[in-house]
């Protein structure tokens, strides 16, 4: 792989063989593992070297950050097409190709955008710019969820998890939406009347490591948190994590498994089955963002475990695809695993606008918003 040098004219430079090594390793494992003495191995250069260009690791990679997004961004400079229906089609045919064609550095930004959340946010302006060029109009917050988180969350797991995605399929959902022009009642879309999940107020040893680790890995992180501090919060000894557990990276699998439970159920329990198809998904997503604001500690953990243990987040979304397909929904002449795909990405990264801080109030318009966009996609703005 030579995603830098590719990039260069000639051979690479001595900065340019660091750059190279950094991709190589904070693709293949988490940023908190990485050394700049295993980026300088990979290099074949010595670590007094790296220090001539780079103040840092975190300097290294905010500066692959900034890469990716300059890459990104030459590729949506030139969007070809006469018309914006043809315009719009090949800026979803480039988004996805360069996730397939640069896992690694889709990858290494995945982690950067949980980690240094400005770089999304200077992504997003790079998307909704060449988006609205494309158009040939500008795009809401909405739209921007509906069309981008949709692409982008498909397109990586295609490239990343190697799940089934079709092209055509996301290309069809932003031109025409997803669902008919149903009726949208609002009130039972936001209703506040919530069943919560079952607290137990006396929970057992096992239940007691999991809450306090769920809470420990929330707050500082996987690598950050060893079980001896799970246990002294759980009033336990270390010895008794390892009557459950044998490793701390099994009690981690089990902890997203068991969020994945969680968070499934609850939205489970509070959908109303006289929804119709647009109102149920509007509702999931709603219900999604009232579990992450009553739950801390969700979203960080799942996002870390996506580079932590990769295998177990793929099972982690596997599972919320079933749970799409026991709907035993249809969509007409679409694929509907890429069609899933899609809306599991609007959920993910309107999950990620309320990791930002956005408040329940300010998400029920881009909800709204979204609705809309499903039912009809882009379809009126193109020509």
């Amino acid at each position: 792989m030579a995603v830098f040098a590719a990039a260069q004219e000639g051979p690479p430079s001595s900065k340019g063989r660091l750059v190279q090594a950094a991709i190589e390793q904070f693709s293949a494992k988490w940023y908190g593992t990485v050394s700049v003495a295993e980026i300088c191995r990979a290099a074949g250069l010595s670590n007094g070297l790296f220090y001539r260009y780079f103040q840092s690791k975190e300097e290294i990679f905010k500066h692959i950050l900034e890469f990716v997004i300059n890459r990104i961004a030459e590729a949506l400079r030139s969007i070809p097409g006469t018309g914006s229906r043809e315009r719009l089609r090949e800026f979803s045919r480039i988004i996805f190709e360069f996730s397939r064609d640069n896992p690694a550095l889709i990858r290494v930004f995945r982690e950067g955008q949980y980690r240094f959340l400005e770089y999304e946010r200077r992504l997003e302006e790079v998307y909704t710019e060449a988006l609205a060029r494309a158009l040939g109009t500008g795009i809401s917050q909405g739209g921007y969820i509906f069309a981008l988180g949709g692409l982008r969350f498909a397109a990586i797991r295609s490239a990343l998890q190697n799940v089934p995605v079709r092209l055509e399929t996301l290309q069809r959902i932003i031109e025409q939406g997803l669902f008919k022009p149903l009726g949208l009642d609002t009130a039972k879309v936001f209703s506040t009347s919530i069943h919560p999940l079952p607290i137990d107020i006396m929970p057992n040893a096992r239940e007691r490591l999991f809450r306090e680790g769920k809470t420990l890995f929330g707050q500082q992180g996987y690598f950050e948190t060893n079980i001896h501090e799970i246990t002294t919060a759980a009033g336990l000894s270390t010895g008794a994590f390892y009557t459950y557990f044998p490793t701390k990276e099994a009690f981690y699998k089990e902890l997203i498994e068991r969020v994945g439970r969680e968070v499934r159920r609850f939205i489970s329990l509070n959908l109303d089955p006289s929804l119709n198809r647009v109102e149920r998904e509007l509702r999931g997503l709603w219900l999604f963002i009232v579990f992450l604001s009553l739950d801390k500690h969700c979203y960080r953990l799942v996002r870390e475990a996506e580079f932590v243990l990769p295998g177990v987040v793929k099972a982690y979304y596997d599972a919320f695809v079933r749970g799409y397909l026991k709907f035993g929904d249809a969509y007409p002449d679409l694929d509907q695993g890429s069609a899933i795909e899609f809306m599991l990405g609007v959920a993910h990264y309107l999950g990620l606008e309320t990791f930002l801080g956005k408040s329940l109030e300010k998400t029920k318009p881009l909800i709204m918003e979204i609705g809309n966009y499903y039912k009809k996609g882009f379809d009126g703005k193109l020509h």
